[in-house]
């Protein structure tokens, strides 16, 4: 992905973040929860939040003793680290490409993959590095918006993701078209928000992988 669509999403998110956690906390504040709490991870174990934010996941993550959370716009992650220690939760926060991450193979016992997969520039490149930091039977937990896998998007829906996708995020991609170029194994597919619109997906990495 070109270093200018990058530079347009740290520039974007750096002009959303005075009310981002109005929109994005308010809105999915219970789905973020649920989303963790489906991924069963035990306190201890290595959680990769990709796309981290301002840390709005943080709240439902106490307790857990070794978290990294990485974003590509440094206010996210400034914001994040504020949180963190009002919140008291230890997390190795770094500002990062979702797209390239920097981190050795099998880093991971799970990842949390919230409101990302439709905002990043390449969904399939980044799903692909997850997998690679996974550990082997690893999981993730994504929540984003998602058409139905066997869907087309119409006329209109394409046209007007030509606006989301600039200003917002993608309207148009499915889950099953992202990990399919991926050996990721969907455990779960639930309806969240705006009628189902919204998706609580789990994934496994293969135990052999």
């Amino acid at each position: 992905m070109s270093l200018n669509t990058n530079a347009w999403n740290r520039l974007r998110y750096t002009l959303y973040l005075p009310f981002y956690d109005f929109v994005a906390d308010r809105i999915f504040r219970k789905y973020r929860q649920r989303s963790v709490q489906l991924l069963g991870a035990k306190p201890d174990d290595a959680i990769l939040i990709l796309g981290a934010g301002t840390g709005l996941d943080l709240p439902y993550l106490q307790g857990y003793t070794n978290l990294t959370a990485i974003d590509i716009t440094p206010g996210m992650i400034t914001k994040l680290k504020q949180r963190a220690a009002e919140l008291q939760i230890p997390v190795n926060a770094r500002v990062m490409n979702g797209q390239q991450l920097t981190f050795a193979d099998a880093s991971f016992d799970a990842v949390i993959l919230h409101l990302i997969l439709a905002v990043i520039p390449d969904p399939i490149a980044c799903i692909k590095e997850v997998e690679r930091v996974l550990k082997p039977g690893g999981a993730v937990m994504v929540f984003d918006k998602f058409l139905p896998d066997n869907q087309k998007p119409s006329l209109l829906r394409r046209m007007l993701n030509q606006v989301a996708s600039t200003l917002f995020s993608d309207i148009n991609r499915s889950i099953g078209n992202i990990i399919c170029q991926t050996a990721l194994q969907q455990e779960l597919n639930e309806p969240a928000a705006l009628g189902g619109t919204f998706r609580i997906v789990r994934l496994r990495k293969p135990a052999g992988v």
